[in-house]
């Protein structure tokens, strides 16, 4: 039960956002408990977070995100972190990796784990399936997110059918998928929302859609995203 992967983006060296937001998410999933709904169905918050834990502390079980037959030993691993008590759980997500990883390093860290806490975060954040923002990001963060999106947004959205453009009501521009013969979508959102998008939380995403209704239509019956 692996939900859509996340992927490591590129930001500039000497920030410490992965770590404030990775706090942030920590402080989310104790507000949250651990049986609260997340974007990633079928799990729960204690589900996700022992992704996290597993993620950052048991590369061994990586194999079996993408290898079926070895996809066993992952659940069986999930299922024992997330039937830990709460309180612990939150925290090895709050600590992060042991110190033989090289995520400890900050721009390791800004580069491997930002955009996984981000999403993560929003995925607890609307876990109810409601669109729209319930936090407020700030401009160092979002900045960073366009610039990801700016950089990787050709891959997420290699599979559209039609064009795609990416803009943000600051009036920043990125265009991800060039123009076919089916049109071009323009998503206009804070980059967050242009990034849950991205990820295939469209249904939670504050983003406009602009180009016609069957290129709209086109755009999201293909599969966007990593997987």
């Amino acid at each position: 039960m692996t939900p859509t992967g996340i992927m490591v983006g590129m930001f500039p060296l000497g920030t410490d956002m992965a770590r404030t937001e990775r706090q942030a998410l920590a402080d989310t999933l104790v507000a949250a408990g651990p049986d609260a709904p997340t974007l990633c169905d079928p799990w729960d918050t204690a589900d996700l977070a022992a992704h996290l834990v597993i993620r950052e502390r048991r590369p061994d079980l990586a194999p079996g995100i993408m290898v079926p037959a070895l996809a066993g030993r992952l659940d069986e691993a999930m299922d024992e972190y997330a039937a830990r008590p709460w309180p612990e759980l939150v925290e090895d997500v709050r600590s992060g990796p042991p110190a033989w990883s090289p995520t400890r390093l900050g721009p390791v860290d800004e580069a491997v784990n930002l955009v996984e806490f981000v999403v993560h975060h929003e995925d607890v954040l609307r876990g109810d399936g409601s669109p729209g923002p319930r936090r407020t990001i700030g401009a160092d963060l979002r900045e960073a997110l366009w610039t990801h999106l700016a950089r990787f947004g050709r891959l997420y959205f290699r599979r559209s059918p039609v064009g795609v453009v990416l803009a943000t009501p600051s009036g920043q521009r990125a265009t991800v998928k060039g123009t076919t013969e089916a049109g071009t979508v323009v998503l206009e959102g804070e980059p967050e929302e242009l990034l849950l998008a991205a990820y295939g939380r469209r249904r939670v995403a504050q983003v406009e859609e602009t180009g016609g209704k069957e290129a709209v239509a086109s755009l999201w019956a293909a599969p966007i995203g990593l997987a």
